[in-house]
């Protein structure tokens, strides 16, 4: 003891000093890495639930550690509610909620916003559209009453589409000029078709952006925003009771209707693995996307899917990483996804290659897809099941990333206990349900292959690897005539 109190009277330095005689004796081994502890459980404080009459849903949960609340209207329409012919419907509506109310002009909605400190996001994914509120619990009414009007009353102005249109064609214009984007659009387009939703841009094409008018935006929002069909997640400073009595005061008069049921109808049938090769003349490296069509988020196999990817190449130490970059330096990042919706979404392995190594690169990939389907080690296995659960608490710091995780709750009805059980959930993943998952959805001999590149410098090698045929698609991923 008198010797620690010396120690410690001298201050950090000799701090310092002693730690570094501990290492030098050995009682710290920096040749290998921590050993990790066991996840913490992961406990989220009560969802609220509640229905106003006219059919909208409340998900509500108390945090009284700042003044601060989040709100997100959640509608349960996405793009895949966007009309044949009318592809980006839904993401410029939603966009176009922020530029005009009845009462409110855009500049006026962008000055309140500013005035109060506030933030206003309108967003459209696939499934769903949400416009979300950031507040300090100070300026509540005021934020609330904002909210209500440019989620309730939009008009859809004119010359604010006429602008928000060009914007977006030119948006699509330089799409064309970028390999990623020419790949992220080709391999839908390839893998689903045009008849199913799935297939069709989410931003939409220079065709349709051009054909839509006001009146569209309108008819797209009348058809879709309705109290039964959509939830307010309410997460932050907030009594439960008084929110509620907010909410039905500000939205109790919105008028339920009909929303028309979503029919996705079944993707084309892949028999064998085809290389799709779109040529960018000059491209110093090659856009890959290698997949097929994978789930549902309603899976039953969500836990083992996600473990297995995980190992595959959803982090940074996954195999296709770890080989395409670490060990080959093919790429500064190489992954893959399941990217789950109502229907089954893509299942994507992808990275942007060196041109030279387009050929290298496409086995290797292939060298994986086989891999992951033969039973994982027990450790690795064991370090993927601890890096999705060691993270989850970081997705819970703010009331915004609290909002965010209700999401998927909301829109694909998940149990409100889902988070607090995800670490055992994940626990539970077997090496003999990665392996049976990965035989499953992942099959080397029926996947497309697009490869956005020059033609003229990798179609041969491409060629010799004898993966597959090679059929040469346009930019938007249709046959060349």
């Amino acid at each position: 003891m008198k010797g620690l109190r010396a120690t410690r009277a001298l201050g950090p330095l000799a701090l310092l000093a002693v730690q570094s005689v501990a290492v030098a004796q050995g009682t710290v081994d920096r040749t290998k890495p921590p050993e990790l502890g066991p996840p913490p459980r992961v406990s989220l404080p009560p969802i609220v639930t509640r229905q106003l009459a006219n059919g909208l849903k409340l998900l509500i949960v108390e945090q009284h550690e700042l003044p601060l609340a989040d709100f997100v209207l959640l509608v349960g329409s996405g793009g895949t509610a966007d009309p044949s012919g009318k592809t980006g419907i839904a993401n410029l509506a939603a966009t176009m909620l922020r530029e005009g109310t009845t009462t409110r002009k855009s500049l006026d909605i962008a000055d309140q916003t500013s005035f109060l400190g506030v933030g206003l996001f309108p967003q459209a994914s696939w499934e769903s559209s949400t416009l979300s509120l950031h507040t300090p619990t100070a300026q509540l009414d005021s934020a609330l009453a904002l909210f209500v009007d440019v989620a309730l009353h939009p008009s859809f102005p004119a010359n604010e589409f006429d602008r928000i249109k060009k914007n977006r064609l030119t948006e699509l214009l330089q799409l064309r000029d970028q390999g990623p984007a020419i790949a992220n659009l080709a391999f839908p387009a390839i893998l689903y078709g045009s008849a199913h939703p799935y297939g069709a841009p989410l931003v939409g094409t220079e065709a349709t952006v051009t054909s839509l008018t006001t009146a569209d935006l309108q008819s797209y929002y009348q058809a879709n925003f309705k109290p039964n069909n959509a939830t307010l997640i309410v997460v932050g400073d907030a009594n439960p009771t008084q929110i509620e009595q907010k909410i039905n005061a500000l939205f109790g008069s919105w008028q339920r209707g009909d929303v028309a049921q979503l029919t996705y109808g079944e993707p084309p049938k892949s028999s064998a693995t085809t290389i799709y090769l779109i040529d960018k003349p000059g491209a110093a490296q090659s856009s890959f996307r290698i997949g097929a069509v994978g789930v549902p988020r309603s899976t039953k196999d969500y836990f083992a899917l996600t473990v297995m990817n995980t190992i595959l190449g959803g982090s940074f130490t996954s195999r296709l990483n770890q080989n395409l970059r670490e060990a080959r330096g093919y790429t500064y990042g190489a992954g893959s996804r399941f990217d789950m919706r109502r229907a089954a979404g893509p299942f994507t392995a992808s990275a942007e290659i060196v041109s030279a190594k387009s050929d290298s690169a496409l086995l290797e990939f292939m060298k994986e897809l086989n891999g992951i389907r033969q039973t994982v080690p027990a450790d690795e296995l064991s370090r993927a099941k601890r890096y999705l659960q060691l993270q989850l608490p970081g997705n819970f710091e703010t009331t915004q990333e609290i909002a965010s995780a209700l999401v998927p709750v909301a829109l694909y009805g998940l149990p409100l206990d889902y988070y607090n059980n995800y670490v055992e959930s994940v626990e539970a993943v077997t090496q003999a349900d990665v392996t049976r998952v990965a035989q499953q959805y992942i099959n080397p001999g029926s996947l497309a292959i697009i490869i956005v590149g020059d033609r003229k410098t990798i179609e041969e090698a491409l060629k010799s690897t004898n993966i597959g045929p090679i059929s040469i698609r346009d930019m938007r991923g249709q046959p060349i005539q």
